[in-house]
């Protein structure tokens, strides 16, 4: 592979490394099904006690519009959304009009909107209704929407009149009440309910059917639980774990799926930290590996955002104050910037081939002006750890890449990570940089991920034609499969055009092949197969049909 590099990158040559090397190929398809990524879709979520003057070690307040180095932090993490709540929006007192003022003008500075939470557990409704009036008519510009409480099925135990979810839901609409008779058209997301309390979210829904109030469904994913007591190595390997894509995610996600209304997770991070948390787990660049990845799973199921939480000043955080009182990012910033470079526009569908099963995900993003962005993540490290050389089957030629690495391929390093050989500051623009790339040849576009980190490529620029990135099919047709998503069992049907060898093969998310539904030689004719996944788990699945040279793939939802 020839690659003509920048000089901020040179240190990436290409020549042949003392990893062992693994083939991966990945074959992508337009999905018009998938909806585009949103615009503010990356956010971070901030306690509703930084909100205090001098809270945790802050000279003054944190979100105010002259602090340069938190409007430059966000403005290189391209962060387009702040929730402002967390336990503390019920346990800390009320925020100051100056503080709300400091907030919003943080968010003028920085260009994005707030979802700003309402106290519910030992409220003041009339209090609440104060606020969310004086916030609409200064500031109704920079505000999504409310919210009202948190974590009510962790945290409404601390209240004696919220006994579990019918009686939370009972004062969560007299609070509501309130709020819109003093400020009509007020808006609400909810309920923000913890781990383990997803079941809420259907339940909420449905109760707010057809009241025109809710905008979304918010709801917190700590993945892994609780980190206390668990090793920086477990954290590591969890967090890199193929579990967590191919059965955690897909359990939640058949929750919240159903709820009819755009859902986001306000709350998001792989482990509960604990105080602080644990170092080199919670804060290693393993996270922002697993954030890159997070992202994209939820994007591609139809997730209206992810905020990253932020503790003042846990180690699972994005954001911490250093030892002389300066903003730092944390690891899992890098990630959630890696999303933002190829994260954005309509989503395409993206197959796997991985003969040797890398820890390995791929996921592919067509934007505005018609170039492709294809994320790849090499999650393999530690002994043994493999290097992916991926074959992007696509017609044309290549563009560039961008790497996502830890010094040394230090998955536990919790400083030192670049992106595109570039640091994220708090005194200047990100300036990472793409790596021009000249390894395109019959079979496709080649790249080479090493293990422990990421690549974002980059093809077919502004210009080119859509119709030449992707191998075109024929001969045949390959239709949806009904139902979809389901349960136990779905119909797929294939009509051949010629007579021949086909095969019809079923694949999960990492490429693998978990069934083959028919292969061999087949008459021209329709044919309608009872695809039975009752032994696998729930999530997504892709159906491949090949006839010769020619393929085709689509992709089919389980749910249990």
């Amino acid at each position: 592979m020839k690659l003509i590099l920048c000089s901020v990158c040179s240190f990436f040559l290409f020549s042949a490394g003392s990893n062992a090397q693994s083939p991966v190929t990945l074959n992508v398809y337009p999905d018009a099904r998938i909806k585009a990524v949103p615009h503010d879709f990356l956010g971070l979520s901030f306690e509703t006690a930084t909100l205090i003057n001098n809270n945790a070690g802050v000279n003054g307040y944190l979100f105010d519009s002259t602090d340069t180095q938190l409007l430059t932090l966000f403005k290189n993490l391209a962060i387009r959304n702040l929730r402002i709540g967390g336990d503390s929006v019920d346990t800390t007192a009320t925020p100051s009009r100056q503080a709300i003022d400091s907030l919003f003008g943080f968010a003028r500075a920085a260009d994005l909107k707030v979802i700003y939470s309402l106290r519910l557990a030992n409220g003041d409704s009339a209090q609440d209704a104060s606020i969310a009036r004086y916030i609409l008519d200064n500031y109704r510009q920079y505000l999504q929407c409310f919210a009202i409480g948190n974590e009510p099925n962790l945290y409404g135990k601390m209240d004696p009149e919220i006994t579990g979810y019918p009686t939370w839901l009972a004062k969560w609409e007299r609070f509501a009440e309130v709020v819109i008779d003093s400020v009509p058209g007020a808006k609400f997301g909810g309920p923000d309910v913890g781990t383990g309390g997803w079941s809420w979210d259907p339940q909420f829904s449905q109760a707010q059917s057809g009241s025109g109030i809710l905008t979304n469904i918010f709801s917190h994913y700590y993945v892994g639980g609780v980190s206390t007591g668990k090793t920086p190595q477990q954290l590591i390997d969890n967090m890199l774990s193929t579990k967590w894509d191919t059965i955690n995610y897909p359990k939640q996600y058949a929750i919240i799926s159903n709820v009819g209304l755009p859902y986001r997770l306000t709350e998001s991070n792989s482990y509960v930290a604990g105080n602080p948390g644990v170092w080199g787990g919670n804060n290693s660049f393993a996270t922002a590996l697993f954030a890159l990845d997070y992202a994209h799973w939820w994007a591609i199921h139809g997730c209206a955002g992810v905020n990253f939480h932020t503790y003042q000043w846990k180690y699972n955080g994005t954001v911490y104050q250093d030892s002389d009182g300066n903003l730092q990012v944390y690891p899992i910033a890098y990630g959630i910037r890696a999303f933002d470079v190829g994260g954005h526009g309509t989503i395409d569908s993206v197959v796997i081939g991985n003969p040797d099963t890398l820890d390995l995900t791929a996921y592919a993003v067509t934007d505005s002006t018609r170039t492709l962005f294809i994320t790849i993540i090499n999650r393999e490290y530690g002994t043994g750890v493999r290097d992916a050389n991926v074959t992007i089957k696509v017609t044309g030629s290549a563009d560039s890449v961008m790497y996502l690495v830890a010094p040394n391929d230090d998955i536990g390093a919790t400083s030192g990570v670049t992106l595109g050989g570039a640091s994220i500051t708090n005194n200047g623009p990100w300036q990472g940089k793409w790596i021009l790339l000249d390894s395109a040849n019959s079979s496709g576009c080649l790249v080479r991920v090493p293990g422990s980190s990421a690549a974002i490529v980059k093809l077919a620029e502004a210009g080119s034609a859509a119709s030449t990135r992707y191998k075109p099919s024929s001969g045949f047709s390959l239709y949806q499969n009904y139902p979809n998503p389901f349960n136990a069992s779905t119909q797929v049907t294939v009509s051949l055009k010629q007579s021949g060898l086909m095969s019809l093969k079923v694949y999960n998310v990492f490429g693998q092949l978990v069934k083959v539904v028919d292969q061999g030689y087949k008459p021209i004719g329709e044919f309608t197969y009872s695809v039975r996944m009752d032994r696998f788990a729930s999530g997504v699945y892709f159906y491949t049909l090949q006839q010769g040279s020619n393929i085709m793939t689509k992709k089919m939802l389980l749910l249990k």
